[in-house]
């Protein structure tokens, strides 16, 4: 991938190598830094538009390197005035309206630099170590994302009033996690050019081109395929219909909104909420009061749990564009989280009320809620990385021990038959 700097002033001068003043002050992207750390594994191709249009800087592969002996990426940068291509191994920073921290003739003075003809940049065959796949096929699906998706729909479904089976049970769980990793792999397919300019997201696999876009969409199809094949003819209706909908939601909507609107969170929020919904319906074939409290709970879990991750995160959504509360509306975002903090509180307690749970879990849930909510407080207060990033991970806790909690307390409900026994059994007692 290249990196473009819109109507920039570069200005790189004759085959001595000399450089004059002004660089980069309109740049495309908000900052280009340190792409060392990001060598790509494949060469990437200077588009024709951009050399007749601008001045750009590229991260490229010189041809004949191998990935063993590819230490550091060379930049290269198309002057247009004199038609140059400069490739050289610099070691310093580049950001919006100037370079950071020293001069720039200095920096490139220390830089071995050299002329380049056009033939001189081709592509670089690809070669990927097939013993790693099942590693970059974990890295695109978010390995960790996706076990709490299927996490919180086995969750749903063992909830579910109805007999546990546990062909179902496991079809359900691999359609929700096939899906999860074919939405995880589309979100970083397009994501590409703002993960490349984030701390948190810079070493994605797709971002140092470890494999091609085709092989990262082609393994998103096939995990699409299988799991609405599986929800399909393994479970029911209902649920694949759900599944489907949570993938365009998570990919077509959701991921695109991240740039837009501050909206974004409560959509994502939706698609977090839905899994446990799938489960349950997987298990009962309907949608019902139980089912849409677990996706609620689920729901309001989120806005802590994300919103105290995006506080620590900021200037890096700040940099990729991204339109996150923490970014944009800061008090939004610690108004939302003490808010859907205490409403977690409410809808534990309504559990007994729809016959979910025994009464036991509002009790047994109110030091987790409680203190949930007291972390949030801290954090609407404080509004410092220490109180938001307690909180975060108090969230991470605060989920499974609900569940758990949701588990222990639930109400069980007879069958007909075994109902007429027990009044049998009494009547013969008597």
């Amino acid at each position: 991938m290249s990196y473009m700097c819109k109507k920039s002033t570069l200005r790189l001068a004759n085959t001595r190598g000399n450089v004059c003043s002004t660089f980069l002050r309109k740049p495309h992207v908000t900052s280009i830094r340190k792409y060392a750390e990001q060598a790509p594994a494949a060469v990437v191709q200077l588009p024709r538009s951009l050399l007749q249009d601008s001045s750009f800087v590229s991260p490229v592969r010189l041809r004949g390197d191998t990935e063993s002996d590819f230490r550091q990426d060379v930049k290269v940068v198309f002057h247009k005035p004199s038609g140059q291509l400069i490739a050289f191994k610099p070691n310093f920073e580049l950001e919006a309206g100037g370079v950071t921290s020293v001069d720039i003739k200095q920096k490139i003075a220390t830089t071995k630099m050299k002329l380049l003809k056009g033939e001189d940049l081709d592509w670089a065959k690809q070669v990927i170590d097939v013993k790693k796949l099942p590693h970059y096929y974990m890295k695109l699906s978010k390995i960790r994302l996706t076990g709490l998706v299927v996490l919180t729909e086995i969750g749903g479904y063992l909830m579910a009033p109805t007999v546990f089976d546990p062909l179902v049970f496991f079809v359900a769980a691999l359609g929700t996690g096939a899906l999860s990793c074919a939405a995880n792999t589309i979100n970083q397919f397009f994501e590409v050019p703002f993960d490349s300019q984030m701390a948190r997201t810079k070493n994605r696999i797709l971002v140092k081109a470890v494999i091609s876009p085709i092989h990262a969409v082609s393994f998103a199809i096939g995990c699409g395929t299988i799991g609405l094949t599986t929800l399909c003819f393994g479970v029911n209706g209902i649920t694949t219909v759900l599944g489907a909908l949570n993938l365009v939601l998570y990919t077509c909507i959701y991921t695109p909104m991240k740039r837009m609107s501050i909206a974004n969170t409560w959509v994502g929020s939706i698609v977090g909420a839905i899994p446990p919904v799938m489960g349950w319906t997987a298990c009962t074939g309907m949608i019902d009061a139980g089912g849409l409290l677990m996706g609620a709970i689920l729901y309001a879990w989120q806005f802590p749990h994300f919103n105290a991750l995006s506080w620590n995160l900021r200037s890096d959504y700040s940099r990729a564009g991204y339109r996150m509360m923490s970014v944009t509306n800061p008090g939004l975002c610690r108004r939302t989280t003490l808010r859907y903090s205490v409403a977690m509180l409410g809808l534990c307690s309504l559990a007994p009320v729809v016959d979910l749970t025994t009464w036991t879990f509002a009790f047994d849930s109110l030091p987790f809620n409680a203190y949930l909510i007291y972390l949030s407080y801290r954090f609407y207060k404080n509004s410092d990385s220490s109180s938001s990033r307690k909180l975060f991970r108090f969230s991470l806790l605060h989920l499974p021990a609900i569940l758990v909690l949701l588990l222990i307390s639930k109400k069980y409900y007879c069958e007909p038959n075994e109902e007429k026994d027990k009044q049998s059994k009494k009547r013969n007692i008597t």
